[in-house]
């Protein structure tokens, strides 16, 4: 029941925003906000119940925020939001490095994905496109629905008896995640 009304729900956000004629960036808000309710479902199951979808949901999830960081701290002149994205960008690095040192005795037979899913490359591009004065809230938006979503992800896994060492990455990575999306609220919220 709860699939077909955020379906429904993305879908009528989408249409109303492509009646919008004025610029590109409603239709981009409207895109980054069905994305939020995708990234949780995805998470919810698939990410968080088998081995290949946690792995690749994770990696997936460091690279995108890794890449969403530099776009911040190329394009934002606010020092909050400067200093969390170097923030996330280093301990996302860390994470996907920790990862990425796993898996060949954790998941042997998992393939690290190379690039981005549409959902997040959509999300990078509407990052770039954003005005100078709509970025910081666009990015923290992201982050925001983005951080909801991989503590979705970790906290589903964290307790996978068949794969104790990603269980463990899982555990460990939740504390970091969980201060980024607080400090990306705080500043949104003081902004």
């Amino acid at each position: 029941m709860i699939r077909p009304l955020l379906a429904g729900a993305a879908c009528v956000a989408l249409l109303a925003a492509c009646n919008q004629e004025r610029s590109p960036e409603p239709v981009d808000k409207a895109q980054d906000m069905a994305a939020g309710p995708v990234g949780q479902m995805s998470a919810a199951t698939l990410g968080a119940n088998t081995v290949g979808g946690y792995v690749s949901n994770a990696a997936e999830g460091d690279l995108y925020e890794i890449m969403a960081a530099d776009i911040a701290l190329e394009r934002s002149q606010n020092a909050q939001v400067r200093e969390l994205a170097q923030t996330i960008k280093a301990d996302h690095t860390a994470a996907s490095n920790v990862m990425n040192g796993l898996l060949p005795q954790a998941a042997p037979d998992v393939t690290l994905p190379t690039k981005l899913d549409e959902r997040r490359q959509g999300l990078l591009d509407n990052l770039r496109s954003a005005s100078a004065e709509n970025f910081n809230a666009t990015w923290l938006d992201q982050q925001i629905a983005a951080h909801n979503e991989a503590i979705t992800l970790h906290r589903g896994f964290s307790d996978k008896a068949d794969a104790p060492q990603l269980a463990e990455h899982a555990r460990t990575v939740l504390p970091k995640i969980e201060m980024h999306l607080r400090r990306a609220e705080e500043i949104k919220t003081a902004m």
